[in-house]
């Protein structure tokens, strides 16, 4: 039933550019699709392996600029941009992760958000490579087999078919023997080595999965703005896909997707009331928190189980 509603839901969300022309709502489909993409690979982390890590930040950066990178300066593809902001963020995060993660929760996080500050720090003052501050503009629009995806319409395609193939990737990982094996570890993680199963691999795999997906995620998101520059390691980005993680419910892979799409398109929904717009949106947050503090997943999982306690009492009756 679930992959049924997907499918129907990727399909409208497919049919975008045949209901509007209006390159503003298409842009902000584009948005929705790769945020969505970053916070599904930040629960990966987050939600099923129970680590906070802030170095989604830096993945997202590093993966835009090297496909900029890729593209501007070493005369590559975008395709292949994204194939090695994918496998330098994999090798980042394993060389991260193998000494991290064998501290305890609370130092990850830290060493997780001191490695975001130093790639944003990079950005910044490594000019040579960079450029620093003017950043990289003006980025070609990618091609494929002569056709230039040179418009928001034709763009959104590419973000469409990368979110479509992140997520069935994500979804079919998290639903595995491993995906159960990662919410194991978050539950309990010396029960699971009594069980004879070593962590470790598990986390250290997620981290790196993890951090690929975001990098290629950035990759594309950078050429959809034609430009990168240290703004794009904003923590405005972070504070996103942790929102999206947070609201959707961590550790729930459709509450996810269902937030990104949601509080994706909900700031410019508010746009009626332009001074005012960022309070509201800020409301309707703190207010969902206090009305779901586990997500709507967890929420919906509660009224479930509420259901059944009031059904077996009337049974019992």
């Amino acid at each position: 039933m679930k992959l049924a509603a997907a499918l129907v839901v990727a399909l409208v969300l497919g049919a975008l550019p045949f209901l509007t022309a209006s390159n503003y709502i298409i842009g902000i489909g584009i948005s929705a699709l790769i945020f969505t993409v970053a916070a599904a690979a930040l629960n990966l982390v987050y939600g099923y392996t129970g680590l906070l890590s802030f170095a989604q930040l830096g993945f997202w950066g590093i993966g835009g600029y090297a496909t900029a990178l890729t593209v501007v300066t070493f005369g590559g593809s975008f395709w292949s941009g994204l194939v090695w902001a994918a496998l330098i963020n994999a090798a980042v995060a394993l060389a991260v992760g193998y000494p991290t993660l064998r501290t305890n929760r609370h130092a990850f996080v830290i060493v997780t958000l001191t490695f975001a500050l130093l790639v944003t720090l990079i950005a910044r003052d490594w000019v040579d490579l960079t450029r620093g501050p003017l950043g990289i503009p003006n980025l070609p629009p990618p091609t494929a087999f002569g056709y230039s995806f040179d418009t928001t319409a034709k763009f959104y395609w590419i973000a469409w078919v990368f979110a479509v193939a992140m997520l069935g990737f994500l979804h079919a990982l998290c639903s595995s023997r491993i995906g159960r094996t990662l919410i194991a570890i978050k539950q309990n993680e010396p029960l699971v080595r009594a069980q004879g199963i070593s962590p470790m691999p598990y986390k250290l795999a997620s981290f790196a999965l993890s951090a690929a997906i975001t990098g290629a995620a950035g990759g594309v998101y950078c050429f959809n703005l034609r430009i990168i520059d240290p703004l794009f390691l904003d923590f405005y980005y972070m504070q996103t896909f942790l929102i999206i993680v947070i609201i959707g419910g961590a550790g729930s892979f459709w509450g996810v997707v269902l937030s990104g799409i949601a509080l994706s398109a909900l700031p410019e929904a508010l746009r009626f009331s332009a001074d005012f717009r960022m309070i509201i949106y800020g409301v309707i947050l703190v207010v969902a928190m206090f009305v779901m503090p586990s997500g709507v997943a967890g929420w919906l999982r509660e009224r479930k189980i509420a259901r059944l306690r009031q059904s077996l009492r009337e049974a019992l009756r």
